[in-house]
């Protein structure tokens, strides 16, 4: 239970600071009706439980024993960031509208495939802060905490999108843009991070 518990406390404090998952789950929620914003949580979660368990039982491995590919991903990663957060700072207030009219499941599943699999910070963070409690952990136990990461995923994805969808009302395109901006922000300063663990491991 303890491990469980942890894992539960874990996955909260790593899902919910601003990032991209969690700005595609608000951009949903603001722009669809809750029922589809909340199939559209779901398959976040779908793909953020798959990146946790392959971080916990593999990937975490892989770059520690293989320098040379954490230097490339750390280098690649810290580019690829930089270039979102910097889309996200130059957007503009016209292009925060509705999407009601031409929404499409399949760009939805590719957008949430591509905020969790494709994002290097959070492969990155997520194989070094995973690894490290893998390694800490009783090898019997481990499938405990891993099941309050998930329960953790489930609970602030499908939580997030019902308290935005009920206030949104409140949310008006130009809150919508400032919320791409401040997170476009924090983005760039993740890649600051990855360039500065680049730098200081070559």
């Amino acid at each position: 239970m303890r491990f469980f518990l942890q894992g539960l406390l874990f996955g909260i404090v790593y899902i919910a600071p601003i990032g991209m998952q969690n700005l595609f789950v608000v951009s949903t929620a603001i722009e669809q009706p809750l029922r589809r914003a909340l199939r559209v949580a779901l398959i976040v979660i779908g793909f953020d439980m798959s990146l946790s368990l392959a971080c916990f039982y593999g990937i975490g491995k892989v770059l520690q024993s293989t320098p040379w590919l954490e230097l490339a991903v750390l280098l690649i990663g810290s580019l690829l960031v930089f270039y979102i957060g910097w889309g996200l700072l130059r957007a503009k207030a016209e292009a925060m509208g509705t999407l009601d009219t031409n929404f499409s499941y399949r760009t939805a599943i590719i957008t949430a495939f591509s905020v969790a699999w494709l994002n290097p910070q959070a492969i990155i963070d997520g194989s070094v802060l995973l690894a490290a409690f893998r390694v800490s952990i009783p090898d019997q136990l481990g499938h405990f905490f891993m099941l309050g990461v998930i329960i953790a995923s489930i609970v602030w994805f499908i939580g997030l999108t019902g308290l935005v969808s009920k206030f949104k009302h409140l949310m008006q395109p130009r809150v919508l843009l400032w919320i791409n901006r401040i997170c476009g922000l924090v983005i760039i300063l993740y890649g600051v991070k990855l360039l500065a663990s680049f730098l200081t491991k070559i």
